[in-house]
């Protein structure tokens, strides 16, 4: 006879982390609140599809959402999985950039997320999620803007009051880093300093980029399996809406209350294929992760 005590014991743990913020402090972000609509409604239309599956979850919502409670709860997370466990993480909110002090060109631009009370950069996510131990299954779904480029292809398209980009205006970015520029920077520094040296790819963590030699050194290092699908590709805005962001509507759509039956790679074609040309979600992917792109979404 099977002791059921060892048999709940050997199940996978799930852990997910929903963040969304319809505002921002105007302290940090030198008097922008960046206002939108649907991002609370996408972390906890997220947070039920994860119950759902058995997930046990925890919501960081608006003023709540701050760096140290979302590094927290990270920090948290990887510290309680093991290799089979499944750690599931969404974000709902503006993105933004500051100027890289840490990478190999002098011009580049670090994306971030905007979280309430200050930045979180990529090259601290990226930190973060190296930190989890080998065999974890990381999922994160991002439905923000995020590039790597001054100067964007066009202007967002079909921007109306229903429909926000959400992304920090470029001239907000340059004050909030200009009133707040040793902060950023020594962020930058630190996490070098905790990686062992130079961060070479930071902008991985946030997935808004396409793939290239420069990631090779970074998979390397990389324990855990990470999935990361994004609202947008690098060029491209996501789009806000009233109940939900365009990104999360479609998901939600696809995935049809678990009748979705498909790997990650089908859901996420699915949900490009289901998206307006201007904007295209992107799929991208660190560690060992070919076997997890197999697996239905969501699974523990």
């Amino acid at each position: 006879m099977v002791n059921k005590a060892t048999s709940e014991s050997k199940r996978p743990k799930a852990h997910s982390l929903h963040i969304g913020l319809n505002e921002v402090s105007a302290a940090h972000y030198e008097g922008w609140t960046g206002p939108l609509a649907a991002c609370e409604f996408d972390a906890h239309d997220m947070a039920a599809l994860a119950k759902a599956q058995g997930i046990k979850s925890s919501l960081l919502i608006t003023k709540k959402a701050t760096r140290a409670q979302v590094l927290a709860a990270i920090r948290k997370a990887a510290e309680a999985l093991v290799s089979g466990d499944f750690f599931f993480m969404t974000f709902s909110g503006h993105g933004g950039q500051i100027p890289d002090v840490s990478g190999e060109e002098e011009d580049k631009l670090d994306e971030t997320w905007c979280l309430f009370d200050g930045q979180l950069i990529d090259d601290e996510l990226y930190y973060e999620l190296s930190r989890f131990k080998a065999g974890v299954r990381i999922l994160v779904l991002s439905d923000s803007c995020h590039s790597g480029t001054v100067v964007r292809a066009r202007v967002p398209a079909a921007a109306t009051p229903e429909q926000r980009p959400r992304i920090m205006p470029r001239p907000v970015a340059l004050r909030v880093y200009a009133g707040h520029k040793a902060f950023y920077d020594k962020l930058q520094s630190d996490v070098a300093k905790a990686a062992g040296g130079r961060v070479e790819d930071p902008d991985t963590a946030l997935a808004n980029v396409t793939v290239s030699t420069r990631l090779t050194a970074i998979v390397k290092k990389f324990s855990p399996s990470l999935i990361l699908i994004s609202g947008c590709q690098d060029n491209q805005f996501s789009m806000d809406g009233n109940h939900n962001g365009a990104f999360t509507e479609q998901l939600l759509s696809v995935w049809n209350n678990g009748g979705f039956k498909g790997s990650y790679a089908s859901f996420h074609a699915r949900i490009r294929a289901g998206m307006p040309p201007s904007q295209s979600p992107n799929l991208f992917t660190l560690g060992p992760a070919a076997a997890f792109l197999k697996q239905a979404p969501f699974a523990v």
